[in-house]
């Protein structure tokens, strides 16, 4: 069993993260359909800790109002302007970076926390999982006021995790259209995805309440965060794992994201 200190961060009994039948659970359901939602995953005093820690250092965030393509990457002048390959959409948000949150956070103990990440390496099926070399990355805790959203996009990396902290009145909805392009074999699959950016296909969306925890493949599959609506800001955090040691993000990166380099 996994030792006390993490019985009042994670719902041990919900969530049995060390039992094999759960993990094998979760692993088939992330694998059928690239998404994963534990629900009830945080304790109701963890939840609260984090949610008052949020905002208590909701002044120290960096916000950014940003255009981008689905793509993330510059524009390429081989297409026009309105092409989906340079379509550009808005994300905007808040974020707090991992040496802005509290040492004795629920968040920084479970995020350090054997356990857990034994746990994601049996889902994900990843050998290992390493922290960020510098000292911002691995724990982002993202603040979505009125307005805001994350537009449609694919990601980088293989996998995100996140823990929703609070929801909003309204909005803040999370939308995907599973597998529209292969990354590995470079097929963008540009008429899918003008489709989607035109409303045209058939949206999933994921029910995602306070304490879930959330694990999704990006890379392939296009998503979106949808504007918050009402006074009450949507708080997430984003668990950042690497699958090899000693990676730092990009100075350009944190400078894009976290508006400073970190000590």
């Amino acid at each position: 069993m996994a030792p006390n200190h993490l019985a009042d961060i994670v719902d041990l009994k919900q969530c049995p993260i060390e039992s094999k039948k759960f993990r094998e659970r979760c692993r088939a359901t992330l694998a059928a359909s690239g998404a994963l939602v534990i629900d009830n995953f945080l304790t109701a005093s963890a939840i609260a800790s984090i949610k008052d820690e949020g905002h208590n250092n909701q002044h120290l965030a960096y916000y950014t109002d940003t255009t981008h393509n689905i793509y993330l990457k510059p524009s390429d002048p081989q297409y026009p302007a309105d092409h989906p390959r340079n379509r550009e959409v808005n994300s905007s948000k808040g974020c707090i970076t991992t040496d802005q949150i509290p040492l004795g956070s629920a968040l920084c103990r479970l995020y350090d926390t054997a356990e857990f990440r034994d746990f994601l390496c049996a889902v994900l099926e990843e050998p290992a999982l390493y922290e960020y070399a510098d000292p911002m990355s691995s724990i982002n805790l993202h603040y979505a006021s009125e307005g805001q959203e994350l537009g449609w996009h694919f990601d980088n990396s293989s996998f995100a995790i996140t823990l929703l902290i609070e929801k909003p009145d309204g909005g803040g909805g999370f939308e995907y259209v599973k597998d529209v392009r292969d990354a590995d074999s470079g097929e963008m699959n540009y008429s899918i995805a003008e489709q989607v950016l035109n409303g045209e296909v058939e949206t999933q969306s994921l029910s995602i309440e306070p304490g879930a925890l959330v694990l999704f493949r990006g890379r392939d599959s296009m998503h979106r965060v949808t504007p918050t609506v009402g006074d009450v800001t949507r708080m997430l955090v984003v668990l950042a794992y690497n699958t090899e040691p000693n990676i730092a993000l990009s100075e350009s990166a944190r400078m894009t994201f976290f508006g400073r380099l970190g000590d």
